[in-house]
């Protein structure tokens, strides 16, 4: 039986999520802690320390509702922004999750709204996010795929204005021990290209290269690895073409807590302090 193809922004998941995720130099500290309440509630707390010293946080609680395909999420954040969202799955229709979130911010009284609908079927996968309280505007995406081809579109539209805002299109290709991608975003101008390769259970190789047509003619370019040591730990590196390099280590040290540590170095100015340190605490019970 054929499965729904990706999401738009997910057609270059594999590599983007090898060249992006668990590289915790990005934040000076990042905590996390989630739990689970007798009656279902899932809660789950964050907090983040940035380099330039800011720390911003957030609470979150969470009931899941399987057999009626119900989901509401309650959020509320440092900087007093209350979020608020309620999902409905596989009701409407099959396939079809619809989604309502709502943010209000009690200091100026601001409201925000949206509604997001996403469709899958076999083949087929597309998401409507309506902004319902600026413009409104739509963003609209679909992916076709079949036998691992995947091609894709994405639209933004103002109601308002009654104008095209933004468009994009990808094709690809994806299998679990490799995929390829190739996306053109900001209306066509930005290019990129991206690899995945999972050599083995271990080691898993990704390379991307972007070009800004509207800029310079340079190419950018980041390689990436992933060493999978133990079922328990593993180790992450990258570099781009500016010479930055990144290096990460994942372990989980008991049931229910891993720790993660990142270091960023530009290579090309090894005796200034352009250098990053960050790591990542998760607690989960």
């Amino acid at each position: 039986m054929s499965i729904p193809p990706p999401a738009f922004s997910d057609v270059a998941k594999a590599s983007n999520d090898l060249i992006n995720r668990d590289f915790y130099h990005i934040a000076a500290a990042n905590l996390e802690v989630k739990s689970k309440a007798p009656n279902g509630v899932i809660f789950n707390v964050k907090g983040k320390s940035s380099h330039e010293g800011s720390t911003a946080g957030s609470i979150e609680g969470k009931y899941v509702n399987a057999p009626s395909g119900l989901t509401v999420t309650q959020a509320w954040t440092t900087t007093n922004v209350l979020n608020t969202k309620v999902e409905l799955d596989n009701q409407i229709a099959k396939g079809m999750k619809a989604e309502v979130a709502a943010d209000f911010v009690p200091s100026s009284k601001d409201v925000g709204a949206k509604l997001n609908l996403t469709f899958k079927q076999p083949n087929f996968h597309a998401r409507a996010f309506f902004d319902l309280m600026k413009g409104p505007t739509a963003n609209i995406d679909a992916v076709l795929g079949r036998e691992g081809f995947l091609v894709g579109a994405e639209a933004g539209y103002d109601v308002q204005k009654a104008a095209i805002t933004r468009y994009a299109a990808a094709v690809g290709y994806s299998v679990p021990q490799y995929s390829a991608a190739i996306t053109a975003s900001n209306n066509l101008s930005v290019f990129s290209a991206a690899y995945y390769h999972k050599v083995n259970s271990e080691v898993e190789a990704g390379a991307k290269a972007t070009w800004d047509s509207k800029g310079s003619n340079n190419v950018g370019l980041e390689v990436a690895g992933k060493w999978r040591r133990d079922p328990t730990s593993f180790a992450k590196a990258k570099v781009n073409d500016r010479g930055i390099a990144s290096l990460a280590y994942n372990v989980l040290l008991r049931s229910g807590v891993t720790v993660g540590a990142g270091i960023s170095l530009d290579t090309q100015k090894l005796n200034e302090s352009a250098h990053k340190v960050g790591t990542h605490f998760e607690f989960s019970g």
